[in-house]
């Protein structure tokens, strides 16, 4: 039996989509912020529960879990890393404290950028006084001026180590071309202070990291994932000793940030940052390929944040152009996708400073204690509070009834908070609160579609999350998005996403190699500068698929390189036609892809081949493709519901009838294909509600995923 459990740890909620013969069955769980381990394992025994074995059975017969999650980040926004200390060049103790000028507005909001008075550097993650300098140096041929002055690095490390250091970050200059001197202060490190000492403390060398120029950039990355260390590290202990005291003695697989995942014991900890959205953005790349659709807005809409992501032209492979983590530039290879602090759980309040401005977000309730309907002890009125007021969420229905909610304090809490302050009823204010959640979604759709240089009407709209089909008609229609769909698993959507996702490594090094000569005319003739880099990545990759016990004979190569015209400092990344150069044709070939890229993005105005053209970096996908589940296809049935999926009405608010309305409601999962249903309407599944406002119309197609279009 072929079983996969797949799970998606948001801010408010735990996702888990299990696959099993064929038949999805999906799980939502309140997500436990204080020990995440607690939520992983109710939402197995849970999927359990529902499949209708028990948990030691599930998985016994589990061949894989894969596992997406937020903790690094929640370590980073909390500050509760571990007391490091860095070890860089003499002469360079403080690059990351200067940082660069970009670095003041790094990860800030448009709203934080444009208040300059109170716009301050990030603290740094290492204190100054945790930063040494050692005698030694490189250059940038990976030649040794200098070796390593062992005498005086033990005593700099016995000064680290008495100021209470529980971890080190090692960058010297140049170590991701030779990182001799920085394995060596590993070594030495390691001789001082073995396993065996209660006091042996993790060592992040930034050439094993990122092995990619630009020092600040390379130097925060490996800070980053030794910060991170720790938490993710005590994480994922708990959960592995859990699976293991059940008997799961396969593969657990941490879902990474460039599109794939790996086992736990082969990720580092940056690689999971953002894994969930991307999860959603891969599995929307293989739905949108089902439906044979070439542009895709991704959007999910959960309870803390709504993330937003683009498929053109078939391919959800764009990077972020100088990824940020938090308030830190780390030049990772990264999926795009944007993050803004709205979803069901975003608090409305009333901004005094503005003038009696409501504000919805970017604050939210998370799961505890969660929005006030929840009567958990909540007092803020968030997102999920209008909906419950405007008749759109049924309260004797929340999660398939598992959770009842409380519409009257729901009530109370808008009348007193937001309201009353603004001279409204309580309806007209709940209404005012989801156009605001509305408008900044369909804000984040604008910028990501038309500020590229997209048409949103060239566009479709995947609608995923909890709150996505509940608001996908109010944001989506705003933006300019002519189609919407939403899926049978949206409430899980990105737990489903990691179910299409490969195993991937991804090896990167930086290295100059002239491609096209100054002067436009002659291409390089020096073939075994870049084949040397390629096989080189190859090696590496192929030693990490080993290390998991992978075959290697099914490994798929892909390359990327990043490509400059001579002068320029920034490069552009591309997926190169050729895996290795042998012959003019072939470096003609990456040129011409080059160039079509560069003209595509800048325009072909833009073009200077008289500069020359180098590449800068090379990077080299190594993927062991996955089994992807299967969607089932249903047979064509009528247009009308049957009569048993209408549930009954009830009034829901409708800003086109100016108040209430008797709204007919129905059952998702007893809609068949075929089934066309016209607005108002709602669509209640067990974790989710699809709103369907006048003027609208709904089909379910033959995957049973519902295409929404106005009419």
């Amino acid at each position: 039996m072929k079983t996969s459990i797949n799970i998606d740890v948001g801010g408010t909620f735990t996702d888990c989509f299990i696959v099993r013969d064929g038949t999805f069955y999906m799980v939502k769980t309140p997500t436990t912020t204080y020990d995440l381990s607690v939520g992983f394992m109710r939402a197995i025994r849970e999927g359990a529960a529902l499949i209708g074995i028990s948990v030691d059975e599930l998985l016994q017969e589990t061949e894989i879990v894969r596992y997406s999650t937020t903790v690094a980040m929640n370590s980073l926004i909390q500050r509760e890393g571990s007391l490091l200390a860095l070890i860089t060049t003499a002469g360079f103790e403080d690059v990351i404290h200067m940082g660069k000028g970009a670095q003041w507005a790094d990860g800030l909001t448009p709203r934080e950028m444009r208040n300059l008075g109170r716009m301050e550097k990030p603290e740094p993650l290492v204190r100054r006084d945790m930063v040494v300098g050692v005698k030694e140096r490189v250059d940038s041929f990976g030649n040794v001026l200098m070796p390593l002055d062992e005498e005086d690095f033990r005593e700099k490390l016995d000064f680290l180590v008495n100021k209470g250091a529980r971890g080190f970050v090692v960058s010297l200059l140049w170590a991701h071309v030779n990182p001799v001197n920085e394995r060596r202060i590993k070594e030495i490190i390691k001789e001082e202070y073995p396993e065996v000492y209660l006091g042996n403390m993790p060592v992040v060398l930034s050439s094993e990291v990122l092995s990619k120029a630009r020092e600040y950039p390379r130097t925060m990355a490996a800070v980053l994932n030794a910060y991170l260390h720790q938490s993710m590290a005590e994480e994922l202990n708990n959960m592995a000793d859990e699976l293991r005291s059940m008997q799961f003695r396969k593969p657990m697989m941490l879902i990474h940030n460039d599109g794939g995942m790996a086992e736990v014991y082969r990720t580092t900890a940056i690689q999971t940052y953002n894994g969930g959205p991307v999860a959603g953005l891969i599995g929307s790349a293989h739905v949108a390929r089902l439906h044979k659709y070439n542009n895709v807005v991704v959007s999910d809409m959960g309870g803390t944040s709504f993330d937003l992501g683009l498929i053109i032209e078939g391919s959800a492979r764009f990077y972020a152009f100088q990824p940020v983590i938090d308030r830190w530039m780390v030049d990772i290879t990264m999926l795009e996708t944007v993050s803004i602090g709205a979803g069901g759980g975003s608090i409305a309040w009333m901004n005094e400073v503005a003038g009696k401005k409501l504000e919805v977000g970017p604050m939210s309730a998370g799961s505890m204690p969660g929005p006030v309907c929840y009567d958990q002890g909540g007092i803020e009125p968030t997102v999920t509070d209008a909906d419950v007021v405007l008749g759109y969420i049924n309260p004797e229905y929340y999660h398939g009834g598992r959770m009842r909610l409380n519409k009257d304090r729901a009530a109370q809490a808008i009348r007193e908070k937001i309201a009353r302050p603004l001279g409204l009823e309580v309806e007209e204010a709940a209404l005012l609160i989801k156009n605001i959640i509305d408008s900044r979604a369909a804000d984040a759709i604008f910028k990501e579609t038309v500020l590229r240089g997209h048409n949103p009407e060239d566009f479709i709209l995947f609608a995923f999350g909890g709150a996505g089909p509940t608001h996908c008609c109010g944001y989506g229609f705003r933006a300019g998005v002519p189609r919407i769909m939403i899926f049978p698993y949206s409430p899980i959507f990105c737990a489903f996403g990691s179910t299409t996702m490969d195993t991937i490594h991804v090896t990167e090094q930086s290295r100059r190699v002239p491609l096209l000569l100054p002067g436009g005319q002659e291409y390089t003739s020096d073939y075994a500068a870049f084949n040397r880099v390629v096989r080189e990545l190859q090696e590496r990759a192929l030693k990490e698929i080993r290390l998991e016990g992978l075959p290697t004979e099914d490994v798929l190569f892909a390359l990327e390189l990043g490509m400059k015209f001579g002068g320029q400092i920034h490069s552009l990344r591309i997926t190169s036609p050729r895996m290795f150069v042998n012959s003019p044709e072939d470096v003609k070939a990456v040129y011409e892809e080059f160039a079509r890229e560069y003209a595509r993005v800048y325009s072909p105005f833009s073009l200077y081949p008289e500069g020359g053209v180098d590449i800068e970096n090379f990077s080299l996908k190594a993927i062991v493709p996955q089994p992807k589940p299967e969607l089932p296809v249903f047979e064509l049935k009528g247009t009308v519901p049957p009569r048993v999926a209408l549930k009954g009405r009830r009034p829901a608010y409708w800003e086109e009838y100016g108040g209430f309305h008797q709204t007919p409601v129905y059952d998702q999962r007893l809609l068949e294909c075929g089934n066309i249903i016209e607005g108002p309407a709602i669509i209640e599944g067990e974790d989710t509600t699809t709103v369907l406002p006048p003027a609208t119309q709904m089909r379910v197609n033959r995957y049973l995923n519902c295409e929404i279009e106005k009419l």
